[in-house]
């Protein structure tokens, strides 16, 4: 069953602090506090259970993302971490000698398996099919965080939709949605002179 969220993330300096009670409260009952506290337990990964982040670019996903893999990481669980274009070249390449199994077996082997930025560009049928066979792998087995621009519901708009309908399906069913909404705090930051050291 999927647990779904709304909320506003405050920057990403904020959301990525597992223990951090930053920025303005979000437009959720479910404060910002008690969602970092809840997902920074990691019991979600213990039970195999996936984690969505989806809103606009610059409101936190990655970033927050980081946070929980690090987390997971100093409890001595094992993290992978991909782009979409990392995912497909890592299984292009095992179509090569034959060793796609071994290396879609490789990967799962990690407890958390974290795919970051979906949604930028359009995905092709080979990142669409890697996609599918790491969710397909890791259904109930291993814990899939990913980050995206766009819904879940919106994936068929981008991939193929037979790949994009049965990787949602399988990602979607033990999950976690939080959707983020927002201003860039990079914009922001550039806006306000931030982005970078003034010249001389």
């Amino acid at each position: 069953m999927t647990n779904d969220l709304q909320l506003s993330l405050p920057p990403a300096t904020s959301a990525s602090t597992p223990n951090g009670q930053h920025g303005s409260p979000p437009t959720s009952d479910f404060k910002l506090a008690d969602l970092q506290n809840s997902l920074t337990t990691l019991e979600w990964i213990g039970r195999a259970e996936n984690l969505v982040i989806a809103g606009p670019s610059g409101t936190g996903k990655s970033h927050f993302t980081e946070g929980l893999a690090q987390a997971a990481i100093e409890k001595d669980m094992r993290v992978s971490w991909f782009t979409l274009e990392t995912l497909s070249t890592a299984i292009g390449k095992s179509k090569v000698d034959g060793s796609t199994a071994r290396t879609v077996a490789r990967i799962c082997r990690a407890d958390l398996i974290v795919i970051d930025d979906i949604g930028l560009l359009p995905v092709g049928e080979d990142a669409a099919e890697a996609f599918y066979r790491i969710i397909d792998a890791a259904y109930e087995r291993r814990s899939i965080a990913v980050t995206s621009n766009i819904h879940p519901s919106g994936f068929d708009t981008i991939m193929p939709k037979t790949l994009a309908g049965a990787s949602t399906d399988r990602l979607m069913h033990h999950a976690h949605l939080v959707t983020t909404s927002g201003d860039s705090h990079r914009l922001a930051e550039a806006l306000a002179g931030k982005g970078v050291v003034p010249l001389n």
